[in-house]
């Protein structure tokens, strides 16, 4: 079983996120991660999914959400031939002495610092999973106070397949 990257292109309708989702609970399979939002034409919504599973479960995947009315198209995306991103933001407590070894890490790894308080730091990071896992091993000797993850997000590369609508 492996993890594949599914992008979903659907009509931008009430409920349809939960018609997805719903799917996938009805028939047993995982979502590792789910992100979605509105495309650069507000009448579609693109979901990503990250799910697992082996060629033929994801073909079977890929078959059920294609029968779903709101679906307009569905891209199996393969790790070479995709961009694909996460979010972090951490919370952090800092101490006067712990603040500038925070602060050069989250620079090696071109993290934003997006808020400072006297005892915290919010940490921004984006990046690929690997350096975002890479990220929280270095800073689990602090004490992080809070932890939000957007999930995987991604597009394929070049423009040979995407689809323009009028």
């Amino acid at each position: 079983m492996r993890a594949q990257v599914l992008s979903i292109l659907v009509q931008n309708t009430t409920g349809v996120l939960n018609r997805v989702s719903g799917l996938f609970s009805r028939r047993g399979y995982n979502i590792e991660s789910i992100t979605a939002g509105v495309t650069a034409d507000d009448r579609f919504t693109r979901i990503t999914i990250v799910t697992s599973g082996d060629e033929l479960i994801i073909e079977q995947i890929v078959k059920q959400l294609a029968k779903l009315e709101d679906v307009v198209d569905i891209k199996i995306l393969k790790r070479d031939e995709s961009v694909e991103r996460e979010l972090i933001l951490m919370k952090i407590k800092a101490s006067d002495t712990e603040r500038a070894a925070i602060v050069s890490t989250a620079n090696v790894f071109r993290a934003k610092i997006v808020d400072v308080s006297r005892d915290s730091i919010v940490i921004e990071l984006t990046g690929s999973k690997n350096k975002l896992e890479a990220f929280l091993n270095l800073m689990e000797q602090y004490n992080i106070l809070e932890l939000a993850r957007t999930g995987v997000t991604a597009l394929s590369r070049g423009a040979d397949d995407v689809k323009y609508f009028d």
